[in-house]
């Protein structure tokens, strides 16, 4: 998928979720394992190891919980 295609995702993921009680980061990490398969989580971790630009920080938190 393309980058912006990932920030886009990610970060609707992150707004539906930061809305919700509780801890978004974990919440986002759980969606992602549940709904995600591994190559998409793959290129998530390689894109915020890249620098993440443009990615909410929820989502670069729960990044490192994958």
């Amino acid at each position: 998928m393309s980058p912006e295609k990932l920030v886009m995702m990610t970060n609707q993921i992150a707004l539906f979720f930061s809305t919700q009680p509780g801890d978004a980061a974990d919440k986002i990490a759980d969606h992602l394992k549940d709904f995600w398969g591994p190559e998409m989580r793959t290129q998530l971790l390689q894109y915020v190891d890249a620098g993440g630009e443009g990615l909410n920080p929820f989502v670069k938190e729960a990044a490192k919980r994958l």
